[in-house]
């Protein structure tokens, strides 16, 4: 096995969807067509094990190991020196990482998606987090600066270190007899804002459009919630759309205010579900 092994993994939601993007070197996952029966049984058989006694464990988080700990100080070095906030550590995709390290470690495999394993997205919802975007990336290595240094050298797995859009991140590293299975989850954590401070944070995004914000929403969240389907006496417009981020307009959505004639808005949000896995903001724009 070679001193240093990467692959990556990228997943976004997009405002109708999520959209998944990957890349990865030559893959170290075994060929099922050519293992014979009684050898697939067994291999299954111990995958099954393993995510049932992890499932079991699961409600815990563990404590964190020494290389974990260099593998987060390292990454949040390199952010610094680029000019990035440092990511927060997050013990849900610390668990989901844990558990991911620990059956390619059981497996003596590196790949993203292990036979018979939930992907990504399932593994982080499992593990309890919200977010609104994710991205992984897994390494074999004999040292955490190693594996680091790997990673910085490699296009993908730097631009998921340094990506501006992540937040938060769960690193786990687990020692076999040759080396470092290591996994970082990413992640832009979903905030659970108010209704009141989202509405806020649109109205200003939409005051620095040239756009006139007025500070009654209770219309506006009652279009949101699809209980006032018509403007009443006023003529105007209504757009209702979701997202992940506040902090900026969606591209689509900026397109559509512009063909708007009306300069005067009001802003309205509603509640959505607190389930873990992507989740979204959802905002009604009463134009008039």
């Amino acid at each position: 096995m070679k001193n240093f092994v990467p692959h990556l993994a990228v997943l976004g939601a997009s405002a109708t969807n999520s959209a998944k993007q990957a890349a990865a070197p030559q893959s170290r996952a075994r060929d099922f067509s050519f293992v014979p029966r009684a050898a697939k049984v067994s291999y299954l058989l111990a995958v099954l094990l393993f995510l049932v006694a992890a499932s079991a464990a699961q409600a815990q988080t563990p404590p964190r190991n020494e290389s974990e700990r260099e593998l987060f100080e390292l990454l949040n070095h390199d952010r610094v020196a680029n000019g990035l906030p440092e990511l927060k550590w997050d013990d849900a995709l610390f668990k989901a990482a844990r558990q991911h390290a620990l059956l390619m470690l059981n497996l003596n495999i590196l790949e993203h998606q292990l036979p018979d394993e939930p992907g990504l997205e399932e593994r982080i919802t499992a593990a309890g987090a919200r977010f609104t975007n994710i991205a992984e990336n897994i390494a074999f290595g004999k040292d955490p600066a190693t594996i680091h240094n790997g990673w910085m050298r490699s296009p993908g797995h730097r631009a998921n270190i340094l990506s501006p859009r992540v937040t938060s991140v769960g690193i786990a590293a687990v020692r076999g007899t040759a080396g470092l299975f290591a996994v970082q989850d990413f992640s832009q954590s979903f905030a659970r804002e108010s209704l009141e401070q989202q509405e806020k944070q649109v109205s200003a995004l939409l005051t620095a459009k040239g756009l006139h914000v007025t500070g009654v929403p209770d219309d506006a969240r009652k279009s949101c919630e699809g209980s006032l389907a018509v403007l009443g006496a006023r003529s105007g417009a209504l757009i209702r759309f979701e997202t992940g981020d506040l902090s900026e307009i969606p591209t689509d959505l900026e397109k559509k205010i512009r063909r708007e004639p009306y300069r005067n808005v009001s802003v309205g949000a509603c509640r959505t579900s607190e389930a873990a896995g992507f989740a979204r903001y959802k905002i009604a724009l009463l134009f008039f």
